[in-house]
């Protein structure tokens, strides 16, 4: 099948909590035989995909894994179906060895263990002359009537030890606009617009406002994100406010830095900034310069129920700090401190969090002493 225009699919599947999954990759063994149930069920539901040849990544992915810039998942099967015999009506049922998938873009990351809903990726390859109509009918059938049936979902759960709530066949952008509502109720509708821009118009800048009315925009390349201290600096709230705002504002950071990490966007900071720099474990911001703010060591600011939210290098009595550093993960905060070049094997100096002033730099009660 030369020229083949290829259609993104998903078979999603919703697991019951118990009993846990015993794996989550499928043998080839086991794979061969979920994409022959497949097939089955999709020339049920469209007429004529048997001229076309369908992929089968056998791998419970997390949604996020699917919905990557460039849809990696569907891309590993289209070049590992590059090495395998083409022709009309082909299947392939791509599994795992030792647990191991062919591909990393197929293989479940630790990170979204428990997830609830999980999609095995599906591409079908159809000959120029029948993929619009093939597409057309894909989009209008698959979410109105795509429950699979049972032979595929008795693999599944064979296969992996687990028990499905159900299974059902999605079009890529079924799957998108599921995501989209799934996106709403949770509470994340301002993150929703940037990923579709990078997945779908990566091109296109796109911006928003987050819940709490940080700066955020897709640049074209990276997700750009406001920090806390830029986010106070900018909207100025009442003194007697800034310490709760800022520790919403890290909060909400990092809920989003984990989002979009999750979706496989890179993370920046708005219009390029030369003094913010993000890192996979946290944002640091170079501040003013001065001998001995540089030369001091770094203090951990800690706030009720989120920890230390702040790494400041300065002098906390002339307020005058040289950097701040924002963990986005409790875990990271050792790796965080690494990166500043903290070479002492104690932990920094730690104090809660009491001021911010009104530059957004985050202090602690004056008392507190090096």
């Amino acid at each position: 099948m030369s020229h083949a225009v290829p259609l993104y699919a998903v078979l999603a599947c919703e697991l019951l909590p118990e009993p846990a999954p015993e794996r989550i990759v499928l043998a080839r063994d086991d794979a061969e035989a979920l994409v022959r149930a497949v097939a089955a069920d999709l020339q049920r539901l469209l007429p004529g995909i048997e001229q076309a040849r369908l992929l089968l990544g056998a791998a419970l992915l997390d949604g996020a894994e699917i919905l990557r810039p460039g849809f990696p998942a569907h891309a590993a099967l289209s070049e590992l179906g590059l090495r395998l015999p083409r022709g009309d009506g082909a299947v392939v049922g791509i599994g795992a060895h030792h647990d191991r998938m062919p591909a990393q873009a197929l293989q479940p990351d630790a990170q979204f263990a428990g997830a609830p809903m999980r999609y095995l990726p599906l591409l079908i390859e159809a000959e120029p002359a029948h993929a619009a109509e093939l597409g057309t009918r894909l989009e209008q059938v698959l979410a109105e009537a795509g429950e699979a049936g049972g032979a595929a979902a008795d693999r599944i759960m064979r296969a992996c030890g687990l028990r499905l709530a159900h299974a059902r066949y999605l079009s890529l952008a079924d799957l998108l606009a599921l995501t989209c509502v799934q996106y709403e109720h949770a509470g994340f509708a301002a993150h929703w617009p940037l990923i579709e821009a990078a997945l779908l118009t990566p091109a296109r800048r796109e911006q928003v406002l987050s819940p709490r009315g940080a700066q955020w925009a897709w640049t074209g390349t990276r997700i750009a994100l406001e920090t806390p201290r830029a986010f106070l600096r900018r909207t100025q709230p009442a003194p007697e406010t800034r310490v709760h705002g800022y520790a919403a504002a890290v909060f909400e950071l990092r809920q989003a830095a984990a989002l979009f990490a999750a979706h496989g966007l890179p993370l920046g900071s708005l219009d390029d900034a030369p003094d913010t720099a993000f890192q996979a474990q946290g944002v640091v911001e170079a501040l003013i310069t001065g001998a001995a703010a540089a030369a001091a060591p770094l203090l951990a600011l800690r706030a009720p129920g989120l920890g230390v939210v702040a790494l400041l290098r300065g002098d906390t009595e002339l307020r005058r700090a040289a950097l701040l550093a924002t963990p986005l993960t409790g875990g990271g905060l050792p790796a965080l401190r690494r990166h500043l070049g903290d070479a002492d094997v104690t932990a920094p100096i730690e104090a809660p969090l009491a001021e911010v002033d009104a530059d957004g730099v985050p202090w602690p009660a004056r008392a507190a002493r090096h």
